[in-house]
């Protein structure tokens, strides 16, 4: 295994790190600021605008997606330091280089399996970060950490399907510009193949019996950026035919598809969101005194930053792995892995950034520093794309096989 970068990595590596530095640094606190006119809390900022047409303009745009037909046709091994770089600032930089959730996973669901007419309708606005999307799989009367519970109904009726469901924490539902969800359901609920049940469909957003009934926060955040958290009704909305993806049956599989990619990437940035609160951590010990000495000279504080460090290097090598497993045996054969990453990352983070919040004091849980809101994003992904738990099980089962 060989994690050197090469020579087109260094060459992104070195213009997004400048693009960091000069542009979405400086961006935090304006918009921010900005965020009070506006009519919508979930509405872009101007400077967000702004910040995309620089990344357009450098060519930092799409890095996530590896088909070069459509995306930056970067493997995974190139794509992890830049995906780490733009989660130093989680809020802003995957947005405004259309690399932010969840659009990014459903870009590549229809890249790899939407037809031709819906990758013109939907894909291409996409790419060109026109418009955005939701992800409609997760709802609130069924333990959706096992997406075969899923209870929404797609019904064929003719030339049409007819879905009938409550989700919620759809993200991006919120956004003015998402126009286009797709909605997880089953299409033989009776199925003998639990796994066969469901299907994927696209249902505009301003389809009749299409209602968002009230946004949802994340430990009191609107998460602005990612177009919010919404809870959605569809009460029986009917769409063509021709807006499924893929074949009837087929919904689990494109979600496994989905979210392999979708787990890796939130790893990669959650350990530039450990980068930053290494770095804040350390900028606020060598600043501040308590009991007539620095703080970087108590001796706790010298154990929360050297854990810290090695706890960032062993992950990173771990996600560095997982992305060059995937990239020479493929999704499935990097299985263990992306679950150990899944697994290790974010309560990994969570410890880091719990630290600095601790060393910040009361400033660690305002809004003059961006650790709160950093672990509130951390933690969230111990339940996002698969809790933990689901992940451990799943993993032990693997491991227990081998002498079984």
């Amino acid at each position: 295994m060989d994690f050197a970068f090469d020579a087109r990595t260094e060459e992104l590596r070195a213009k997004l790190l400048a693009f960091m530095d000069e542009h979405v640094y400086p961006a935090e606190r304006t918009a921010h600021e900005q965020r009070a006119d506006l009519a919508s809390p979930w509405e872009n900022p101007p400077v967000v605008e702004e910040l995309k047409a620089e990344a357009r303009r450098q060519g930092l745009w799409n890095l996530f997606l590896p088909d070069a037909e459509y995306g930056a046709g970067l493997t995974n091994l190139q794509y992890a330091p830049l995906a780490e770089i733009t989660g130093r600032s989680p809020q802003l930089a995957p947005t405004v280089t259309n690399c932010a959730a969840p659009d990014t996973g459903n870009m590549e669901v229809l890249a790899q399996f939407g037809d031709e007419a819906q990758k013109k309708q939907w894909l291409e606005p996409l790419l060109a970060g026109e418009i955005r999307s939701a992800f409609a799989m997760t709802e609130p009367e069924v333990a959706s950490s096992d997406a075969t519970n899923i209870t929404t109904l797609i019904e064929r009726d003719g030339d049409e399907y007819v879905i009938t469901g409550r989700k919620w924490y759809i993200s991006g539902a919120m956004h003015p510009d998402c126009t286009i969800f797709i909605v997880m359901g089953k299409t033989d609920p009776d199925g003998a193949d639990i796994r066969r049940q469901q299907s994927m469909v696209l249902v505009p957003r301003d389809t009749p019996g299409v209602t968002i009934t009230r946004p949802m926060q994340v430990f009191g955040y609107e998460d602005h950026y990612h177009g919010g958290h919404a809870e959605v009704v569809f009460d029986h909305v009917r769409v063509p035919v021709s807006n499924l993806i893929g074949e009837e049956g087929g919904g689990f599989a494109i979600a496994q598809a989905r979210l392999g990619p979708g787990r890796i990437h939130h790893c990669m940035r959650l350990i530039g969101m450990a980068e930053r609160a290494i770095e804040l951590m350390c900028r606020r010990a060598v600043s501040r005194q308590a009991f007539g000495k620095a703080l970087a000279q108590q001796g706790v504080v010298h154990n929360w930053i050297a854990d810290a460090r090695v706890t960032v290097e062993q992950l990173r090598l771990l996600v560095l792995k997982t992305a060059w497993l995937m990239d020479t045996v493929g999704n499935r054969g990097a299985h263990t892995e992306i679950q150990a990453i899944k697994i290790a990352t974010p309560r990994a983070v969570v410890d880091i950034i719990d630290r600095a919040i601790q060393l910040h004091g009361a400033g660690g849980v305002s809004q003059d520093f961006p650790l709160a809101e950093l672990y509130a994003g951390a933690r969230t992904l111990m339940i996002a794309d698969g809790p933990d738990e689901v992940h451990q099980r799943s993993l032990a089962r693997r491991e227990l096989k081998k002498y079984l």
